[in-house]
């Protein structure tokens, strides 16, 4: 059987692979596999957002569902009024990071949860055999819902102690990245009390900012602006807002890593013996954390679907990736950017501490990534041949080669891109340097071998 879904959902290039009548039947799918209910749809700012979303909107009435649009809202603002206004299902219409030139299908259950694994590969039976019925008694009508934004920041607001961040009139500095979070984060931080600064807040399906996906090469201008306004605080969105990038009040940018981790340590003083789940290229410092609050630690293969399902099935307090993915079991087990800058807020209303000084206090990690350009084909080919260079090495996603403790790499096809990933954590910037290095070196060579 073929395969549609990828890491988070079903991506392609608008009019290309991911054509109008490629959405038609997958959406008749996707309406078999929902088979009654409303569905709750949504999009992005990418520029064929619009025109999907009505190809998504009037495939579903043919299938005899009705569905509410939304219209443009960041990810979990789709995902927590699935689930908290009594929704069937959701479709979030987004391709996240990615290009401009792509875009995607996300599907989310009831629970206002992406739907898991094993329930993406009924969808794609369905969609490979064609047995969705092709006549129907009645069909479906459309309506919209304009109020799924407040109650999202509402949702957050309840969640954190507004009247202490409020008391510290924080400063904050968002970098929105002509995104979907600009039309919910700059509400929220007004209405937690903040004085806050935007970078790139129109949104622009191009992304002419600095791109789709903040990192820590494309997010100076974020950095300038906190030293220029002396913030607390600053925060970087993805293009669907559900993940964040933290940069502290003296301009330095945060490893997805380095910021889940303080709000792990955070958290789990307030709730001990709590559960988390991050994925396998998840720094082992976190390890540290969850023993030292009586917690527990649970490793998933990499993908918000794997940590989210894994989060859902232990009611796990937390849940992270190392890309900036935060996911606070409380208000909803999925990645939101909104919630994890609300929850920094209250960290920091808490503290006399600057953000910078709240990091120093964590023990020093040392992680980074890197990407080289590769079909999946040589990807497989790659990670076989390192696999019988390191047979002991671990497989659960792609292979992590285990030195010790504080050192290890990991090389992984994406599930979203052409294009092989290299994850490194060592015991200091040198050594991480250095074995980073080594393996790009390596893998540059078998790519060609």
């Amino acid at each position: 059987m073929g395969k549609l879904f990828g890491t988070n959902g079903v991506r392609g290039i608008f009019s290309e692979d991911f054509t109008l009548e490629f959405i038609h039947d997958l959406i008749l799918s996707i309406s078999a596999y929902f088979k009654h209910g409303t569905i709750l749809v949504g999009y992005d700012g990418r520029h064929s957002s619009p025109v999907i979303s009505k190809i998504v909107c009037s495939t579903l009435n043919t299938a005899g569902l009705d569905c509410n649009l939304a219209g443009l809202v960041p990810t979990p603002c789709l995902e927590f009024a699935t689930k908290n206004l009594g929704y069937d299902g959701g479709i979030m219409i987004t391709a996240s990071h990615n290009p401009p030139e792509y875009n995607g299908i996300k599907p989310v259950a009831s629970d206002g949860v992406e739907i898991s694994r094993d329930d993406e590969k009924k969808i794609e039976e369905i969609f490979f055999q064609k047995t969705w019925k092709h006549h129907y008694s009645k069909l479906g009508s459309t309506k919209s819902d304009s109020s799924i934004i407040q109650k999202y920041i509402d949702g957050i607001k309840s969640q954190v102690d507004v009247s202490n961040i409020k008391s510290r009139k924080f400063k904050v500095v968002l970098d929105l990245g002509n995104g979907a979070q600009s039309v919910t984060a700059i509400k929220l931080c007004e209405q937690l009390g903040c004085e806050t600064i935007t970078v790139n807040e129109r949104i622009d399906g191009n992304f002419p900012g600095r791109g789709s996906e903040p990192t820590p090469n494309n997010l100076q201008e974020l950095s300038e602006a906190v030293k220029k306004n002396k913030a607390d605080l600053g925060i970087a969105f993805d293009g669907d807002g559900d993940r964040s990038i933290f940069c502290d009040n003296d301009g330095k940018i945060l490893s997805g890593d380095k910021s889940a981790l303080l709000l792990a340590n955070y958290l789990l003083n307030k709730n001990p013996n709590s559960k988390v789940v991050t994925c396998i290229n998840s720094s082992n410092l976190i390890d540290e954390i969850v023993s030292q609050t009586n917690s527990t630690l649970i490793r998933t293969k990499v993908g918000s679907v794997e940590v989210s399902r894994k989060m859902v099935s232990e009611n796990a307090l937390l849940g992270f990736e190392e890309n900036g993915g935060f996911m606070y079991g409380k208000h909803n087990h999925v990645r939101d950017g909104g919630m994890a800058l609300a929850l920094a807020l209250e960290l920091l209303s808490h503290s006399n501490n600057t953000l910078s000084e709240e990091l120093g206090l964590l023990p020093p990690s040392f992680t980074t990534k890197e990407k080289i350009s590769c079909s999946k084909e040589d990807a497989d080919r790659i990670i076989s041949k390192l696999l019988d260079e390191f047979p002991d090495s671990d497989t659960t996603d792609g292979i992590k080669i285990i030195f010790d403790n504080k050192n290890w790499i990991m090389i992984r096809s994406s599930g979203t891109e052409p294009i092989i990933r290299i994850y490194g954590e060592s015991d200091s910037q040198k050594n991480l340097e250095t074995l980073m290095k080594q393996y790009m070196h390596k893998i540059q060579t078998l790519l060609v071998s």
